[in-house]
């Protein structure tokens, strides 16, 4: 027997060692120095923020369920940094958001390890820099997540990813923007409109300058790419399309849409999309690639609009000529509002997991709880001027929420937001939504603002159900789609009108809701849902990281610095370290037996 057991000791042991080694989930990381640099995007010398010295900064490239580790160095020298990751669903895990209601900033010459899992998720996201107007300077970059190879994609493979990061651009930066809405000035005409952080080419010698730099996309005749486009601009919407090309609509932040052509595109303040675009005209000459303002004055705003150029292998020389000529409906509300309702769900597609993205079937769902949502103009509370939502501008606490929550830190917020408009007077508060557990949430966008806006919900993804002109009513249930209405986690609200979102909150955690338009998320114009598990047994939300920094009332909880580069725990103890020194501890076991 003690003979057997010598034998059967190792066998047993590579079995149980193997079984880890191959359930752990493959990781990647990254290392991420923000700082600033001198660029002319514009023509004009000015401070923007880089990554890793790059504007925009890089791509980070995951896998469905990839566990993702980003060390993120704050090198801004005068200034506290915090980065978001909208739109990917952190499971259970709100403590590396990257906002203030659930993370401590972090301040200069110090770094922080985010780390989280890509939980059953596809698509095109980006990152950013979420504290005060920050992006409007830059560190953005892009994010894409790949499905694994076991789950098809709806569409024949792509022969390239083309990524076009478009945005709105003032020369001066985020801290001279500042001090003009802490004035009470509005922000104006934006200066220009960049494509992956390059001006305009210079298809017009009056608005466009000598000499500045433009983005060329290098393609070759008769192949097909996947354009992923984010606008990750301060507040201008706008109307992307390429000349003489359709653009076929195939995703949008995480979810596959039922695929359809368009000659060009409105893509709000924080949105992003994918398309695939077929290389099939003659090569004659280059193409345009344009970007520009969107629900506004064009004819004043004819400067804020974005050129790159589209190359084919085989051109025979250089694009000229007027632009692709933008949509004529923007005087006219209900054609204007016909392509975003166009948007649906394509259903038999498998996304993240091998089942149909429509057997969700969210229609049949009794709605537990509605917020209607008013935003109104800018107003003057105490003195300064504020965007509110539902007569409330949000302040951000000096403790994070949820760690409040587990110091037992009293005072730190209130969970009295309203679940509709009240007649008093507005206020500026830490007011936060007492959501429910596994309640299934109907909010309801009324813009009644004078501008274009995108909202945002950290942590899910949303049916946008409904959409129209007027004042939002019970009986506008009728008229929602019930079926495959598109699900994403940034959604446009005209001013004048409203948007129905249905949302399943089953992750527990705080989720910021706010809009996409940094100059009214900078006047208040947000707020957190509260979501917790009150038969809470450790299974349903992690426990807050061993790096989680500390601030506020729990300042006196910070350890000291210590200049690592070493990555984090993920929850409870799981570590991506973890899982890389067992997948080399792995590697090492199966060549020594």
């Amino acid at each position: 027997m003690a003979l057997l057991r010598f034998f059967l000791f190792p066998f047993i042991h590579i079995a149980l060692f193997s079984s880890l080694c191959f359930a752990a989930d493959p990781s990647v990381s990254y290392e991420f120095r923000l700082s600033y640099i001198t660029a002319s995007p514009l023509g004009v010398p000015q401070q923007v923020i880089a990554v890793n010295g790059k504007f925009p900064g890089p791509v980070i490239n995951a896998t469905t369920n990839y566990l993702v580790s980003v060390n993120v160095w704050n090198e801004l020298d005068d200034e506290n940094l915090l980065m978001t990751w909208p739109g990917i669903q952190m499971r259970r895990d709100s403590w590396d958001d990257g906002v203030l209601g659930t993370n401590c900033p972090i301040p200069p010459k110090q770094n922080y390890s985010y780390n989280f899992q890509v939980k059953d998720q596809i698509g095109s996201f980006f990152y950013f820099p979420s504290l005060n107007l920050q992006r409007t300077s830059g560190g953005f970059g892009p994010i894409i997540i790949n499905n694994r190879n076991i789950i098809p994609i709806p569409f024949a493979q792509p022969d390239g990813d083309i990524i076009l990061l478009i945005g709105d651009w003032y020369t001066q930066n985020h801290t001279a923007l500042r001090t003009a809405l802490d004035s009470g000035e509005d922000l104006g005409m934006p200066d220009g409109v960049l494509i992956n952080g390059k001006g305009p080419y210079r298809y017009n010698t009056t608005l466009v300058p000598d000499g500045i730099e433009y983005e060329t996309i290098q393609v070759d005749p008769g192949k097909t790419y996947r354009l992923r486009v984010h606008n990750v601009g301060t507040s201008t919407s706008l109307n992307f399309r390429i000349q003489g090309h359709n653009l076929l609509l195939v995703e949008t932040e995480g979810h596959y849409t039922s695929q359809q052509n368009y000659t060009s595109f409105d893509i709000h303040v924080g949105q992003s999309y994918s398309f695939l675009v077929t290389m099939d005209q003659n090569a004659t000459s280059d193409y345009y690639i344009v970007a520009s303002a969107r629900f506004v004055n064009e004819s004043l705003w004819q400067r804020v609009t974005g050129v790159a150029v589209l190359h084919y292998s085989n051109s025979k020389g250089p694009v000229s000529g007027p632009l692709p000529v933008a949509p004529s409906d923007v005087y006219n509300q209900w054609a204007a509002m016909t392509q975003p309702r166009s948007i649906k769900q394509n259903t038999t597609a498998s996304g993240a997991r091998p089942n149909p993205q429509g057997s969700f079937h969210y229609g049949q769902i009794n709605i537990t709880a509605t917020y209607i949502l008013r935003i109104l103009p800018p107003v003057t509370i105490n003195g300064k001027q504020r965007s509110t939502l539902n007569g409330i501008s949000f302040v951000n606490p000096d403790t994070p929420i949820r760690l409040a929550d587990l110091h037992n830190v009293k005072g730190a917020y209130k969970l009295d937001f309203p679940d509709k408009p009240l007649d008093r007077p507005p206020r500026m508060d830490i007011s936060v939504i007492n959501a429910t557990y596994k309640g299934f949430f109907q909010f309801v966008f009324q813009n009644n603002d004078t501008k274009m806006l995108s909202f945002h919900m950290d942590g899910y993804s949303f049916f946008v159900v409904g959409m129209d002109w007027g004042i939002w009513t019970e009986d506008k249930k009728s008229s929602y789609n019930n079926w495959d209405a598109i699900s994403r986690c940034t959604v446009e609200v005209y001013p004048g009108g409203w948007t129905a979102i249905l949302v399943s909150l089953d992750n527990v955690g705080v989720w910021n809701i706010r809009t996409e338009n940094l100059d009214r998320r900078y006047l208040g114009l947000e707020t957190y849902m509260r979501i917790i598990n009150p038969e809470e047994n450790g299974e349903t939300e992690m426990v807050p990281p061993d790096n989680v920094r500390y601030c506020g009332a729990l300042k006196s909880l910070q350890k000291a610095s210590t200049q690592s580069s070493a990555v984090s725990v993920l929850g409870a103890g799981k570590t991506v370290v973890f899982f890389s020194l067992l997948n080399l501890l792995c590697a090492s076991f199966f060549i020594f037996w």
